[in-house]
């Protein structure tokens, strides 16, 4: 999972974002520009001109296998095309996926294990020669070399016979399970249906690479574009980018990029406060800047929120990602189910809303799922608390568990300053159960510390806080690694916190697996969050909201559904 960073002010908690950052409803420019335009002047996006880039996080690993991207990422989309990608569009149409390198979404076999891919004609590379299926298929193998790993694992998980690969550097036999009977054809062996393939393939891991030019650790130096941009110059691990045209892309075979200025500086390693103020004075090469990683953070946003010229410059966006308590039933007394309840009924999750910045970064949560249709959002909440928190139907069930007088938790969190797990969440949570008869007791863990102990099956608290993010925007990524008691990790990172393994439910979420008709299985996936909330072993708390600058001179502003930051790809500076 990636998410958009928000702190820094802050992808998957489950699996680390500069793929989307690198790499959250409607999507807007800016609380007083709509309509995408730029804060003054002609606001038709024209070629030509310079993007600066303020980033907090260097782009590392910029190499398709490495790179752990949604839809394709950011500034990696710049450069990697890959079978499918993201739709480029403002708000909710952005959540969809769409063909790039590919001329379709796929072909499935009646059971979707086996997809079907044709590549389009003209395909070329930053030096000329014709982008092949091989290429695809090579790009694809090299993400299993040891010494490449980082990148997404559904590979490994869902190809035949894949489990096991080692990488074309050690074998290079190749994987059986991707055929290409000529140059434009892929076909996938799946080991299990799989309906949301299409979205697996805007990951860079699909990029082609020509085997050829392959340099192993040393390509992400220079790898060969496929995209608009090539890279010129690759400084301290991705800290300075320099990306300049690819003048054999052809727009002609890209409905997705739009590619408007000449060139990319993107710089990092600064310091949030430095870049929110660079964005906001706009001055010289700054006002045709954008940030791909750094919100506004509360402070910053009050001051924002009056004036009206930095107001109209703000881009809102939503990406699929929940805050969330969760909360372990192998621990006592969380073992009964009325304890957890009791919790769930407790939360003053307007208060929590406080402490995560106010309502303008972050809205109140009663379902697992993200509030946006991809998902299958269908609002549900079993354990009603209100605004506020119900105490009184906290105390009432505290009662019939055998806790009359009330009962003393321990609350674990992280001291990062993240506005997410940080210890002002955890204050507003320990207010709010105290009323309903719970004494909470806080435990600050540093952030390394806290990831390997709520991740540990042996060591996971008993109540903690937690944050989940989409590597698409389907239900599938959502709660199949949360509730899907087949993925209970004994010896390694351990996202089902809950230790659930109902059958039915893991029957569910492969009878959902089976269908290509997303919307369907959109549908299918919101239900089963309503059942599954009904066992209370997640509270969800808030959904949060991205809030970032953007120079007086960027036009063509586009937010969507599925990052929830501003896409690069379709930015103008003149």
């Amino acid at each position: 999972m990636r998410q958009p960073s928000r702190t820094r002010t802050p992808r998957r908690l489950a699996v680390a974002s500069l793929g989307l950052v690198v790499a959250a409803g409607v999507a807007a420019c800016g609380p007083e520009d709509n309509d995408a335009k730029s804060a003054g002047g002609d606001s038709t996006p024209h070629k030509g001109g310079t993007l600066t880039v303020l980033n907090s996080q260097p782009q590392t690993d910029f190499d398709p296998a490495r790179l752990y991207t949604s839809g394709g990422g950011n500034v990696p989309s710049l450069v990697f095309r890959t079978l499918t990608t993201r739709n480029r569009e403002d708000g909710a149409a952005g959540a969809k996926v769409v063909p790039d390198l590919a001329t379709d979404l796929g072909r499935p076999s009646r059971h979707a294990t086996v997809w079907t891919y044709t590549l389009k004609k003209g395909l070329k590379y930053e030096d000329g020669s014709a982008i092949t299926a091989a290429d695809v298929k090579y790009g694809i193998e090299r993400s299993f070399a040891a010494e490449l790993s980082g990148g997404a694992p559904y590979l490994r998980d869902w190809l035949v016979g894949a489990a096991d690969y080692q990488g074309p550097y050690k074998d290079n036999k190749g994987l059986e399970a991707i055929e290409t009977p000529d140059e434009r054809t892929l076909v996938f062996h799946l080991n299990k249906p799989e309906g949301e393939f299409p979205y697996l393939a805007t990951q860079t891991q699909f990029a082609p690479v020509p085997k050829a030019k392959d340099t192993g650790t040393k390509y992400e130096q220079h790898p060969v574009s496929s995209g608009p941009y090539r890279v010129v110059k690759n400084e301290n691990d991705g800290e300075k980018l320099l990306l300049e045209r690819n003048k054999y892309w052809s727009a002609a075979t890209d409905a997705e990029r739009k590619a408007y200025p000449d060139r990319i500086d993107v710089r990092s390693g600064l310091d949030s406060s430095v870049i929110n103020q660079r964005l906001s004075a706009s001055q010289g090469a700054d006002a045709a800047a954008i940030t791909t990683d750094t919100n506004l953070g509360p402070a910053e946003l009050a001051k924002v929120s009056g004036d009206r010229k930095l107001a109209a410059r703000v881009g809102t966006g939503h990406f699929g990602y929940t805050n969330y308590l969760a909360i372990n039933p192998k621990v006592k007394p969380f073992d009964d189910p009325k304890v957890r309840q009791a919790v769930a009924y407790a939360v003053d999750r307007s208060s929590v809303v406080n402490a995560a910045g106010g309502s303008a970064l972050a809205e109140p949560a009663t379902t697992f799922l993200p509030n946006q249709k991809s998902f299958g959002y269908t609002p549900h909440d079993p354990f009603p608390a209100g605004t506020s928190g119900n105490a009184a139907k906290a105390r009432e069930l505290l009662k019939e568990a055998g806790h009359p007088n009330g009962l003393t938790l321990t609350l674990t969190h992280s001291n990062a300053k993240d506005f997410e797990t940080s210890p002002e969440i955890a204050t507003a949570l320990q207010d709010a159960l105290k009323k309903a008869g719970f004494t909470v007791r806080l435990q600050g863990l540093e952030d390394n510390d806290y990831k390997d102990r709520t991740r540990d099956t042996k060591t996971e608290p008993g109540l903690f806080l937690a944050h989940w993010g989409a590597d698409w925007p389907s239900g599938g990524p959502f709660l199949a690694p949360i509730f899907d008691g087949r993925q209970i990790v004994k010896d390694g990172a351990n996202f089902n916190s809950g230790f659930l393994n109902d059958k039915a439910v893991n029957t569910e979420i492969d009878a959902i697996n089976k269908l290509t008709d997303l919307d369907a299985a959109a549908k299918r996936w919101g239900a089963l969050d309503e059942k599954i909330a009904e066992q209370a072993l997640v509270v969800p708390l808030f959904h949060p909201v991205y809030k970032r600058l953007y120079g007086e001179a960027v036009k063509n502003v586009v937010i969507s559904d599925w990052t929830g930051v501003l896409d690069i790809s379709q930015v103008a500076v003149k």
